[in-house]
């Protein structure tokens, strides 16, 4: 348990507001991190009652991660950066991605923010010999039916996982990525409340069940602690098996 042990640790994880990022965020918390946490709404009291969302013994700050330059500007209120989880998104339903408007918005949020985001936290994390972990998910790995930009930013990000990893790993910032599969959050409301989609969906995972956030936690735990000091550019498919 000492190497899953974050106490004295500060851990900041982008869309931590909720869904996956949120029970990250609350993995590191739970095992003694200061954990921080960005979303887009104004304020932590603007979460209340939002299903998946819970910002209690969480730092939260609006940081529109659509806007380059609304990362570039925040300032950040810790000075030490042990653990940075990218674990940001969005999805266009109703073929919108195949659209300019949605397409770049999809691009800017699930693959742009990734890189400014980990650029504007190198240094911070080089410092304490930290480490990234980029959530993206099995359809970077296959294609995405009705969700052009989703497939083509996952896969980007767990490409850029790869060249991160290798870039930095002599700066002493390990950079991995998890890919989740079929997770119930709001993302996937469009399967999870039709029950003949979901239906469907559970037959094609082995292990019989959606992934919860706390699945996802555990293996960001695992990437980020010294278990895996030597693990680099990898993306962990965390998918109950549904990409077999």
């Amino acid at each position: 348990m000492g190497e899953l042990d974050f106490t004295g640790k500060t851990v900041l994880v982008v869309g931590g507001s909720s869904g996956i990022g949120n029970g990250v965020a609350h993995g590191f918390r739970e095992r003694g991190a200061e954990t921080y946490v960005w979303g887009t709404r104004p304020d932590a009291a603007a979460y209340d009652g939002i299903e998946g969302s819970d910002l209690t013994g969480l730092h939260y700050a609006k940081v529109d991660v659509a806007q380059r330059d609304e990362i570039e500007a925040h300032v950040p209120p810790f000075k030490r950066l042990d653990v940075l989880v990218l674990c940001q998104g969005t999805v266009v339903y109703k073929r919108g991605e195949f659209q300019r408007e949605g397409w770049d918005h999809v691009m800017a949020v699930n693959l742009d923010s990734l890189m400014t985001c980990a650029m504007k936290f190198r240094e911070m994390l080089a410092e304490a010999r930290g480490s990234i972990i980029i959530v993206s998910s099995v359809s970077g790995f296959q294609a995405n039916l009705g969700n052009p930009a989703y497939a083509a930013s996952k896969a980007g990000a767990v490409s850029l996982t790869k060249t991160l990893g290798q870039a930095w790993a002599r700066e002493g910032v390990r950079v991995n990525g998890l890919a989740p599969g079929l997770v119930d959050t709001k993302l996937t409301k469009v399967t999870t409340e039709h029950p003949d989609r979901l239906r469907g969906a559970l037959s094609r995972i082995p292990a019989g069940r959606m992934g919860e956030p706390a699945d996802m936690a555990g293996a960001a735990l695992f990437l980020a602690s010294p278990l895996a000091s030597y693990v680099i550019g990898q993306t962990l498919i965390v998918d109950g098996g549904l990409s077999l």
